[in-house]
């Protein structure tokens, strides 16, 4: 027996997309902005659906985080860049840039942005692949979304756009080039099921970026706790009268897995070439696995 997962697909473009099959039924019928139902069989996550998880330093039910991580997102959607400047001190542009650097994307290609947000990788992305290239900005939440969408707009960047859940991606198996998440694989609930579905999505040859805070070096340590838990709760109220959002996001920067965890994790889905870049002194870490 299956469940229904809905999600909701547009286009910045004029030009209708190729149709997208997923499980043999059609979820993308180049409509400008349609409303599709894909059914998915019921995995074994989903019959652990009673397990529970963390949200930061909270042990709560499976069931409940995804919502309660959506209402982080609802409240600092609008904020979302200015949320990245406060937790990197700015430096995440640079990580992003170094990420595209070690891509390899040429025109042509196509490329999936997972946890998107407001649409920095998207955007970047769309130039390397050019006109004939493909480039797919998706995100959980439909706030973050749509403020990713629009802001490509305004800056004339054509790339598609999907709300959907990255642990059931609507997309055929082997259709990407690359596919990248930035600052959104904490705040999965099951991340193996996630890195194996961005595998499944990649083509042979195909490559995972992922960048994500990570453990910094113990030199490090003192001030970045100091900065994470008394700096931005303070800052985030002042910004977006809301630091429990913020306070949220640090906690659960805490509770990622380490740079060898996630690479391990990344390597049990099925990754080769498994390896990670620290940046910052740990403070990131881009992790690069390969699909042979």
């Amino acid at each position: 027996m299956g469940t229904t997962a809905v999600y909701t697909l547009g286009t910045s473009s004029t030009n209708s997309p190729p149709s997208i099959r997923h499980s043999g039924k059609l979820i993308y019928n180049g409509f400008k902005r349609p409303v599709i139902r894909a059914r998915h069989n019921v995995t074994q996550q989903d019959k652990h659906s009673s397990q529970t998880t963390h949200f930061g330093y909270e042990t709560v039910d499976e069931r409940e985080k995804a919502g309660r991580v959506r209402q982080v997102f609802d409240s600092v959607a609008t904020k979302y860049d200015v949320m990245n400047d406060l937790m990197s001190g700015g430096l995440h542009r640079l990580w992003k840039i170094i990420t595209i650097s070690r891509s390899g994307a040429k025109p042509g290609m196509k490329v999936l942005d997972i946890a998107g947000g407001t649409g920095d990788l998207a955007k970047a992305f769309s130039k390397k692949v050019g006109p004939s290239g493909e480039v797919w900005l998706t995100d959980i939440n439909n706030a973050m979304l749509t403020c990713g969408r629009d802001r490509l707009l305004n800056d004339g960047t054509v790339v598609k756009t999907a709300q959907c859940d990255a642990e059931k991606l609507p997309f055929p198996d082997g259709y990407f080039d690359i596919v990248t998440v930035a600052f959104g694989l904490r705040n999965m609930t099951h991340k193996d099921g996630a890195l194996a579905e961005m595998r499944r999505v990649l083509k042979p040859g195909g490559k995972l970026m992922v960048l994500e805070f990570s453990k910094v070096t113990p030199l490090l340590a003192p001030i970045y706790d100091f900065y994470s838990f008394q700096v931005i709760p303070r800052v985030g109220k002042v910004v977006a009268n809301d630091s429990d959002s913020y306070r949220y996001l640090a906690e659960s920067i805490r509770m990622h897995p380490d740079q060898e965890t996630l690479k391990q994790m990344m390597e049990g889905v099925g990754f080769d070439r498994v390896h990670y870049h620290n940046l910052t002194g740990g403070v990131v870490a881009l992790h690069i696995g390969d699909k042979f």
